[in-house]
């Protein structure tokens, strides 16, 4: 029977397909096709006699003598993959990425990736989904999306790219007419453009452990329309200071509260791939992670 060292590409197959999940998850990680995958497992099957994968149902599932040979076959491939890491100097990025941003964060970021960062990796292709909203990883096809906020992803490796300040605006005119809160009961007595997760309105809560429940004849479940309604003198928005940075800078919004502390919300990056992360969405949040502390002189 011939070396197993010869189905490599099978043996690289198989490990991706059971981390993934499924051929096309792992055709993606790999820059080839689910057919590809899908002969290279077969070809390894063939070579050891033995079926690895049930393919009765839609659900990728591994037969006992799969889950044995993973067991054996995984950590040696990344044994493999660390070495290799040990003696390159850099990791290119290639095939297809994509991902999902935050509005206003994409906003900001938007330049960088479609000039640097492209530039960096002629081999990439970047897709990019603009969205407040929480989005279905796995089921919405993405390979890597990065949010704002504590997130509780159970099968999702979750990486902390930054922590960023947290700010309530408001516009001069705005209050000009409602009056400059001293403190947080006055601050309860203003309207809010409420910040809305599905049909919930998360409270504000300080740093000191007081809360603001909003109230406020607007809602909006993105940055944007946060921003647009504080200028507009809607209401006191609770936002991202980097979004509303330059608005500070110009005036047309003013900090309310600035001398009570706000607790700083995490920037992440959530993927599906565990401890192998494919090489390009590593080196996409280590740009972003460089980015965000660029764009905010490292105080988040």
């Amino acid at each position: 029977m011939p070396h197993l060292l010869t189905e490599a590409p099978g043996l690289v197959a198989f490990v991706r397909a059971v981390e993934a999940g499924s051929f096309s998850a792992a055709a993606r990680d790999l820059g080839t096709t689910p057919s590809a995958v899908s002969k290279s497992v077969a070809r390894l099957e063939r070579h050891l006699g033995a079926r690895l994968f049930r393919r009765s149902t839609r659900v990728l599932a591994l037969t006992p003598e799969g889950l044995a040979f993973f067991d054996r076959i995984a950590p040696l491939l990344q044994e493999i993959e660390q070495s290799a890491d040990a003696v390159q100097q850099t990791a290119d990025a290639r095939g297809r990425l994509r991902i999902s941003l935050p509005g206003e964060i994409a906003r900001l970021l938007m330049d960088a990736l479609l000039t640097r960062f492209l530039a960096l990796h002629p081999a990439l292709d970047l897709e990019i989904g603009i969205t407040d909203r929480p989005v279905d990883l796995i089921r919405e096809d993405y390979d890597v999306v990065f949010r704002v906020g504590a997130v509780a992803e159970g099968d999702l490796t979750v990486r902390t790219l930054a922590q960023l300040e947290m700010v309530l605006v408001a516009s001069p005119a705005f209050l000009d007419r409602w009056g400059t809160p001293g403190g947080v009961d006055d601050l309860r007595a203003l309207p809010f453009a409420r910040y809305v997760v599905g049909r919930r309105v998360p409270e504000i809560r300080f740093a000191d452990g007081t809360t603001v429940a909003t109230r406020g004849r607007v809602g909006f479940d993105s940055g944007f329309g946060l921003c647009a309604a504080a200028r507009l003198g809607l209401g006191v928005a609770y936002v991202t200071r980097c979004i509303v940075e330059e608005d500070l800078r110009r005036g047309d919004l003013v900090a309310v509260l600035p001398g009570k502390p706000l607790p700083p919300m995490p920037f992440q990056a959530l993927h599906a791939f565990g401890q192998r992360a494919p090489a390009r969405i590593r080196i996409l949040s280590d740009f972003i992670a460089a980015e965000i502390g660029r764009i905010t002189g490292g105080r988040g």
